[in-house]
């Protein structure tokens, strides 16, 4: 496991430094030290628990985007760029919907199936889990 910032931080904090030090012209007492540590370790603290909401706001729109597909999908196999289109909001592309369609799939909630589509063999979707091969 890597040695974080605030791993070090924390770790010069606990040492017992009771006298000045002397770095150059500048005097540095043990209460700068301490109060620069601290507040270093208070801004690491402060970035990742932005970090942490800016995920969490990103999961968040992420699930309301899968939500949205899956809400478009038939029992009708479309390619990906016509249920980007039938989403019908110009900001959602394609390298969104990629990834949040797999993740149907892989739910069991949507399920993939390769068709010839203008000489092209491309992925289709459609709701719900694969057929089965049964006769």
């Amino acid at each position: 496991m890597a040695i974080s910032k605030k791993d070090v931080f924390s770790a010069i904090l606990a040492l017992d430094i009771t006298e000045d030090i002397q770095v150059g012209d500048v005097t540095v007492t043990p209460a700068d030290i301490t109060e620069t540590l601290e507040k270093a370790i208070e801004q690491l603290d402060s970035k990742a628990t932005k970090a942490r909401e800016k995920a969490a706001e990103k999961k968040k729109a992420g699930d309301e985007l899968r939500a949205k597909i899956k809400d478009v999908l038939t029992d009708e196999y479309q390619t990906l760029s016509q249920i980007t289109a039938a989403l019908g909001d110009p900001d959602i592309t394609n390298a969104m919907v990629t990834p949040r369609i797999n993740a149907l799939c892989k739910l069991g909630e949507a399920h993939k199936a390769d068709a010839r589509v203008d000489s092209r063999t491309l992925k289709v979707y459609a709701l719900g889990p694969a057929p089965t091969d049964e006769d």
